[in-house]
């Protein structure tokens, strides 16, 4: 009997782009941060910002965006690389 966890996995996959596209682009603007070197040490780290600022750019609010983290215009085109790249994987796996 084939493992039906690929299909779940890749369904997974496929779906959390459109919910992302789908949510407003301020959804992830408001609400405490969740990062530990601002929760420990009250000092931003390097990926400070860079969920909201992905949730921009995706968007395509590139000034806000580029507001929230400035490395988000260099992130967003590994993420995507990534993500396809394991959809692929995902895909070999379901075959």
């Amino acid at each position: 009997m084939k493992n039906k966890y690929p299909k779940i996995y890749l369904a997974v996959l496929l779906i959390i782009p459109l919910v992302l596209l789908l949510l407003p682009s301020t959804f992830f603007d408001s609400g405490n941060s969740v990062c530990l070197s601002v929760v420990f040490f009250d000092s931003e780290c390097y990926a400070c910002g860079m969920t909201r600022a992905i949730q921009h750019l995706i968007h395509f609010d590139f000034f806000i965006a580029y507001q929230f983290n400035k490395l988000s215009m260099i992130v967003l085109p590994l993420i995507v690389f990534s993500y396809f790249k394991e959809c692929k994987r995902a895909y070999s796996l379901f075959k």
